[in-house]
C-alpha cells in the first residue's frame, strides 16, 4: 500500500513539474471559485447558508452558459471546503484552495476568527479573497488582495451606541463578550469607545467577558444586574445568544438586550424563542418587508431550502456577484492563474456603486465597502423586521 502510494506521489510530482514547464493555454476552460466556510464546528448554520447562496449563484451562471470575459465564455465551478469554524483549519483550507485547486478567487471565511488569519494567507499568495461577514478591521488592513462585503466593527460599534442613545435615552451600558474570539472582542471594544465618547468615562458600568464554549454566565450576569446598567450589549453568535439571554432573564434581568449582526441567523430566535422577542440588533439587511431583488432572493431561497435566508446568505450572494463583476470587467483571462488573480483583484478594487441585495457598495482603498447598516427588531412572531437604516 505504501509502495503504491509512493508511486502515485512520484507521478503526481512529475505532472506538477511537467505543468510548470509546459506553456499555459491561452485561457482556462473553467473558472474555479473557492468557498472557505464553516460547515461543521460551532457555527455550521453560517456555512450552510453560505453554501446554499453559492449554489443558487452557480445555478444562474450555468443557465447563462458561464461567465463572459473579453468575448469568451468560461464555465464556472465551486470548490467548497469546510474550515470547521477553526482558525488553523481556515488557514489550511485557504492554502489548499490556492495551491492545489487553483482557484481564481475565494469567498470566505465568514467569521473574523477565521477570516483574519486566512486573509493573511490569501494576501501572501496574491489571491483575491472577499469575506462576506467578517467585520473586524484586521481582516483587510494592509492586505490589498482581501476585501469584505459587510460594514466594519468600527462602524457598527458607533451605530449601536447612537441608536440606543437616541431610541432609549440611556446613559449606562453593560457589555458581555467572548474575550477569546476576534469578532465579539473587537466589536465590544469599538462599542465601549463610542459609548464613552457620548456619555463619558465610566458610562460602561459593566464590561464582562467569558471564554469560547463557556455555558454558565451567572457570575458575569449577576455583576451586570448589580451595576445599574440600563441595557446589555451582547455581540455574540447565534449559538451563544439564547443561552445568555435566557440565563439573564432567569436571574431577574428585565431591561433591553441589544445585539449585533451576528444575531442575524434564524437559529437565534429559533433557539431563544420569546426571550428574544422585542430585542433590537444591528445587521446588514432585514428579510421581513424586503422588496425588489432582495425579496426575489429571499423568496427563491425559502422555496428551495425551506427557511428565510440570514444575512450571511445575502452577503455571500452579494460577494459572489462582486467577484463575478470583477471577472467580467478584468479585460481578459490569460490562463496563467497568478496573472489572472491580479487582474481580478485590480478590477474588484475599482468597483463603485455596486447594487447588492444588502445595499450599494463602493470599495475603499482598504477593500472595505461604504454601505449602510440596518437596525432590526425581533417581532412577537419571531420575525426580523426592518426598524431603521443608518448610513455612514
Amino acid at each position: 500500500m505504501k509502495r503504491g502510494f509512493l508511486a502515485l506521489t512520484i507521478v503526481a510530482a512529475f505532472l506538477v513539474v511537467g505543468w510548470a514547464i509546459t506553456p499555459a493555454p491561452v485561457a482556462a476552460k473553467t473558472i474555479t471559485i473557492g468557498l472557505n466556510i464553516p460547515l461543521t464546528g460551532d457555527i455550521p448554520k453560517v456555512g450552510e447558508s453560505s453554501k446554499y447562496a453559492a449554489q443558487m449563484w452557480l445555478e444562474d451562471i450555468k443557465k447563462a452558459g458561464g461567465i463572459k470575459v473579453g468575448g469568451k465564455t468560461y464555465k464556472v465551478a465551486l470548490a467548497i471546503e469546510d474550515n470547521e469554524s477553526k482558525a488553523d483549519s481556515a488557514v489550511s483550507v485557504a492554502t489548499k484552495l490556492i495551491t492545489e485547486d487553483g482557484v481564481l478567487a475565494i469567498v470566505g471565511p465568514q467569521a473574523s476568527k477565521q477570516a483574519v488569519p486566512a486573509g493573511e494567507v490569501c494576501n501572501n499568495y496574491k489571491t483575491p479573497m472577499i469575506s462576506p461577514w467578517s467585520t473586524n478591521p484586521a481582516t483587510t488592513k494592509d492586505r490589498p488582495y482581501v476585501f469584505r462585503g459587510c460594514f466594519l466593527d468600527s462602524f457598527q460599534g458607533p451605530v449601536v451606541s447612537n441608536f440606543v442613545t437616541q431610541e432609549f435615552g440611556f446613559k449606562k451600558a453593560a457589555v458581555l463578550y467572548d474575550v477569546a474570539s476576534d469578532y465579539p472582542k473587537g466589536l465590544a471594544e469599538f462599542f465601549k469607545k463610542a459609548w464613552e465618547k457620548l456619555h463619558g468615562p465610566g458610562s460602561v458600568v459593566a464590561y464582562e467577558s467569558f471564554t469560547t464554549k463557556d455555558t454558565d454566565f451567572s457570575s458575569q450576569l449577576t455583576k451586570i444586574i448589580k451595576s445599574g446598567a440600563q441595557f446589555l450589549f451582547l455581540p455574540q453568535y447565534y449559538n451563544e445568544v439564547p443561552l445568555i439571554v435566557q440565563q439573564a432573564h432567569a436571574l431577574g434581568w428585565k431591561k433591553p438586550i441589544v445585539g449585533s449582526d451576528s444575531w442575524g441567523s434564524p437559529e437565534t430566535v429559533k433557539l431563544c424563542g420569546k426571550d428574544c422577542y422585542g430585542s433590537f440588533f444591528c445587521t446588514h439587511y432585514a428579510a421581513a418587508g424586503a422588496k425588489g431583488a432582495t425579496k426575489a432572493f429571499i423568496d427563491r431561497y425559502k422555496a428551495k431550502y425551506g427557511y428565510v435566508p440570514d444575512d450571511v446568505a445575502a452577503l455571500t450572494w452579494d460577494s459572489l456577484h462582486v467577484i463575478q463583476k470583477a471577472i467580467e470587467s478584468c479585460g481578459k483571462l490569460t490562463g496563467k492563474v497568478k496573472k489572472d488573480r491580479e487582474a481580478v483583484r485590480n478590477a474588484m478594487a475599482k468597483i463603485k456603486n455596486f447594487k447588492g441585495i444588502t445595499g450599494n457598495m463602493t470599495f475603499t482603498e482598504e477593500g472595505d465597502p461604504i454601505k449602510c447598516a440596518v437596525i432590526v427588531k425581533i417581532s412577537d412572531k419571531g420575525e426580523y423586521r426592518f426598524y431603521k437604516s443608518v448610513c455612514p
